[in-house]
Order: structure tokens, then sequence, then C-alpha cells
């Protein structure tokens, strides 16, 4: 077995398109897998990966910068269209052009990480079986758009995940947007909806929105404010969020790592594509972007 990981994540790969209102669709290598793998490498973490696609586009893999990346291999590789109604990007209707099939705890190489984060992208990308066994190894990390999100005729819809009850007792760090939230929880407000995720046995709880990231460890809320000055960048916001986060929690108070990850994805925003700054980029946008914060001592 491998020297230990900082954090390992698992899922699939997804070779996407983005198009606004009256503009030219744009393509790119997305999905959660690589979001996430970058923001965690920019902070010097150590990664690696199982991921998921079909055998002839393994040659993706190279665009993570791993040293440890295993490959499922898939009947397909899964694709999606995003198609944003909005210039700020809140608002978008997603099309599935494919697909992958379901990573099976037997897929799970031989592998110690601290953090096991399962990057999915819709409902059936995992064996549940992967929760009780990741957790025994380390701290699981879930993002509810891989639970929550079905395909149905092709069409990206969002329904409540049935095994819910069963499974997010399981779930240390556990992410979803305020849509996700409400979907799940049926609760519009973000804190009751963080609580209600909180009783079922999650231990500490992101949520994402347009204007800030809020946490929730059971007992206090936290905030920090996004100040992106465009958003260019805005696909990949949340698994940039998350993973930047949760492996800041590796040796950083909740306050400090959401500081940390709300300041680089704001910066992240910025530019399309995965974050690929580092600490002192981050450090620098702070104290460019976060002035205030910053001197009222928030963090």
């Amino acid at each position: 077995m491998q020297n230990k990981l900082d954090y390992y994540l698992i899922g699939p790969i997804s070779i996407d398109s983005e198009q606004l209102p009256g503009s030219a669709p744009r393509k790119f290598v997305g999905g959660a897998l690589p979001f996430g793998a970058y923001a965690a490498l920019a902070g010097g973490r150590k990664v690696g990966a199982l991921a998921n696609m079909a055998a002839s586009d393994h040659y993706l893999t190279d665009l993570l910068y791993l040293n440890n990346v295993s490959v499922v291999s898939s009947r397909q590789t899964t694709s999606f269209h995003n198609l944003y109604e909005t210039a700020d990007r809140e608002r978008r209707s997603v099309r599935a052009a494919a697909v992958c099939d379901a990573i099976l705890a037997k897929d799970l190489p031989a592998v110690d990480a601290l953090i096991y984060h399962l990057a999915g992208l819709s409902y059936g990308d995992f064996d549940h079986e992967l929760f009780p066994m990741l957790a025994q190894k380390g701290q699981l990390a879930c993002d509810l758009q891989g639970f929550l999100r079905h395909v149905i005729d092709d069409v990206l819809i969002y329904k409540d995940w049935p095994e819910k009850l069963t499974y997010i007792p399981y779930i240390t760090y556990l992410k979803a947007d305020a849509a996700e939230a409400e979907v799940i929880t049926g609760k519009s407000d973000r804190r009751e909806a963080a609580e209600q995720l909180h009783q079922w046995g999650a231990k500490e709880i992101m949520i994402t929105y347009k204007t800030d990231v809020l946490i929730y460890d059971g007992s206090t809320f936290y905030t920090c404010p996004i100040r992106s000055r465009n958003f260019t960048g805005r696909s990949g916001r949340g698994d940039t969020t998350f993973a930047s986060y949760i492996t800041e929690r590796i040796d950083h108070s909740i306050e400090e790592a959401l500081f940390y990850a709300t300041s680089l994805v704001s910066l992240k925003m910025e530019t399309p594509g995965p974050f690929k700054g580092t600490r002192a980029d981050v450090k620098r946008y702070q104290q460019e972007c976060y002035s205030d914060y910053l001197q009222s001592d928030q963090r």
C-alpha cells in the first residue's frame, strides 16, 4: 500500500460543454473529480483519485497531474451540456449526452487516505456499499449532487435521495448548494436545511450560495462572503469550494478553512477551468478583496 494520502477522490470525469445565451458552446473536461483535485493540489495536499470513464478516454487522467490515479473503465464517459439562462450563470438547464457506469466497492484499489470523497455527478455513479467501507477507512465526504441529480430522457432533474437516512450517518463532510439542500430537506432556509442534515447524521455541513458559503457543525453557523469580480469561471464552483475546504480542515479550524476555501473559489470563478493557482495567489487575493474582512477579524 502506498504512503498515506491527504485526499482521495472517487468519481467520473466528464466531457462537458457550456453555453451562454447568444454564444457558441465551449467544451471542457469537467466533473467534481478534476475540479476538486486541482483545488486540493493548490493547497499543497497529497492527492489521489479513482476516475471513471470509457477506455478510449483514459488519456484524460494526464490532465489531473496526479501520481496516484487508478481508472475504472466504463461503457461510456459522462457528458453534460450546461445551458445558462442568465449572465451571472446562476440559472441553467442541463442535458446529459452520456452517463458512466457505477463505481463498485470492488473497484477501490489498495489506498490509504485521511479523506475519501465520493465526487459524483448523478444518481447511480456509486455502489452504496462504498459508504460503510470508506467511513471505516477514514473521513467520508459527499456532495449531494451525486445523489439528487437523476438523468431521465437525457434531461438532468433533481429528486430526493431514497436511501438518505441509511447513508448520511456515514458522512463526515456533506455539501449541497441551496437548491439541493431544499430538495432533500424540504426547507428553503439554508440554516434550517443544514440543521436537518446534521440531525440525520452528517457531522459537518456545507451549503453554497451565490453570495456566500455556510458551514454548520451541529452547534455553530459560520459564513463567508464570495467576492468574485466576474463569473466567467462559474462552472466547478461548488466542487472547488468543497475540496479546498475539507482538505484545509485537516490542519485548520472551521473559520480558517472556510475563509481559505471561499477566497480560493472567489478567485477561481474569475477564470474558466479548474483552479491552477497557489496558496500565495489566494493570500494576495485575500489582501486585495477581503481587506475589510481581515481587519474586522471575522475569520
